[in-house]
């Protein structure tokens, strides 16, 4: 149904604010880092490139919202301050991140954060930041990271994956369903679920726990979600107990095997006629002109699995664990996947 109550000039105006908002931190942080990884040899988009595909993403979520697919979301814009205190707090910790990059220092979270029964492969700087996924500076930090990384558009990739959820849940009422964000990190999607989804039981599930309690001190209202700590590889939740299950960003920092753990454990909890809905990175071949870019990113920020991931047959891993590939859309630089339990 379409929303009638969109005003579409106030959210370009938002959206406008907040791209040059970070815009202009990804330009400063680029002068500031300068080239720490080896050009290319296929060349990657140009900027102008990435922001014409940006505003098409913004378009995209634009008549989303207009269609009545999902709700606007409240904080586009948030307040100066809270803007200025996240800048500043980026930009104070860039030059130790810039001195990882260039020494190529992963390895510094199991003498600050020791092993505490955690995998192997998760026990690393990701991104080169500090800590790993293992503080609460990591966790306050984070969403910053990416926004700058991503020109203001991460959260707005991330909403893509209320699409096939809003298909699925036209035929269900809400309060009978159960929906599990894996890997919620700070509980960005978990925030979108829950506006659009009040009603619905909603389960986040993470490995950090200083990630579990920034997206705790993100779920402010009457229904905050179950926070639990767990692996993708081994939820902690029982066979045939969710109805959806999200999967933002995971599948590109876990190692092949992993990944076909994952879809297995997907598969699992997954009650028949459940959906999957998976947010990560484009692989190789999705975009003209993008390989370039996508050859330079594990190197660039210290993503070990990512040229797998790249090339990963995701719909043959998922199939083979009995979920059945719905089909694929592009997001800027990520890619929609959709899987149904049968």
């Amino acid at each position: 149904m379409a929303d009638a109550t969109f005003d579409l000039p106030r959210y370009w105006l938002a959206h406008g604010t907040r791209i040059g908002w970070f815009l202009g931190q990804y330009l400063a942080a680029a002068t500031l880092t300068g080239r720490v990884a080896p050009r290319p040899e296929r060349p990657a988009p140009r900027l102008g490139r990435l922001l014409a595909d940006l505003v098409g993403l913004v378009r995209q979520d634009a008549a989303n919202i207009a269609a009545g697919l999902y709700r606007q979301p409240r904080d586009l814009v948030k307040t100066p301050a809270d803007w200025l205190t996240d800048a500043a707090l980026y930009f104070s910790d860039l030059p130790v991140v810039n001195a990882r990059r260039r020494r190529r220092g992963s390895d510094e979270v199991p003498a600050r954060a020791g092993r505490r029964g955690l995998p192997d492969y998760y026990v690393r700087n990701f991104h080169f930041q500090t800590d790993g996924y293992l503080s609460d500076w990591s966790a306050r930090l984070y969403d910053q990271q990416v926004e700058v990384l991503f020109i203001g558009g991460a959260d707005t990739m991330r909403r893509q994956a209320l699409v096939p959820i809003s298909a699925w849940m036209r035929r269900r009422r809400a309060a009978a369903v159960t929906m599990v964000d894996v890997a919620c990190g700070t509980g960005r999607f978990l925030g979108s679920l829950r506006e659009n989804y009040p009603e619905a039981t909603l389960i986040g599930v993470d490995l950090s726990r200083p990630y579990l309690e920034e997206a705790a001190r993100h779920a402010d209202g009457a229904s905050p979600p179950l926070l639990m700590q767990g692996a993708a590889e081994r939820l902690p939740l029982a066979d045939a107990s969710v109805d959806v299950i999200s999967m933002i960003y995971l599948l590109h920092e876990v190692p092949c095997d992993v990944r076909q753990r994952i879809a297995g454990e997907c598969a699992r909890v997954l009650r028949r006629g459940g959906r999957l809905v998976v947010v990560d990175s484009l692989q190789y071949g999705d975009m003209a002109g993008f390989d370039g870019l996508l050859d330079n990113f594990p190197v660039a920020f210290h993503e070990p699995f990512y040229a797998s991931y790249a090339r990963d047959d995701l719909d043959g891993r998922f199939a083979a664990a009995g979920l059945q590939p719905r089909g694929t859309r592009r997001a800027f630089l990520s890619k929609v996947f959709v899987y149904d339990r049968e």
